[in-house]
């Protein structure tokens, strides 16, 4: 019942109930990646191609998608991941999602959250003074 309601009233967790009843109806599975995301495609949007989405594994985050998989839901290549021998070029990191708003996030020398204070500024730049 709890995830039936989730469902219906938010669009965060996973899949709305309109996303389920589209994706029972039109959608043909097209894979996974290593995160669980499925991705689907099936019918056909406003410009007359065929319509791509993905439904999450866990929250609805738009940099969990693997690059891979993201030039394929963007229709910048025809062929998705799965069907075919996708590896990243060498100098290509491993993927990682967003990390704003958690512990893992980057703190730059002098934010509030890390205690190292910030370098001075070169002589390449003049703090602003008022009436200066």
């Amino acid at each position: 019942m709890k995830q039936f309601l989730l469902q219906f009233f938010t669009w965060w967790n996973g899949q709305t109930l309109g996303t389920r009843l589209h994706t029972w109806r039109k959608g043909e599975r097209v894979g996974e990646d290593e995160f669980g995301n499925v991705y689907y495609q099936g019918g056909h949007d406003a410009e007359g191609r065929t319509r791509r989405w993905v439904i999450y594994n866990g929250e609805s985050e738009g940099s969990a998608v693997p690059p891979g998989w993201h030039g394929w839901l963007h229709h910048r290549v025809d062929t998705p991941p799965s069907k075919e021998d996708y590896r990243p070029r060498e100098w290509q990191l491993p993927h990682v999602a967003n990390m704003t708003g958690s512990a893992a996030a980057y703190r730059p020398k002098g934010s509030m959250l890390r205690p190292e204070s910030r370098p001075r500024a070169t002589g390449d730049y003049d703090a602003w003074t008022p009436g200066g």
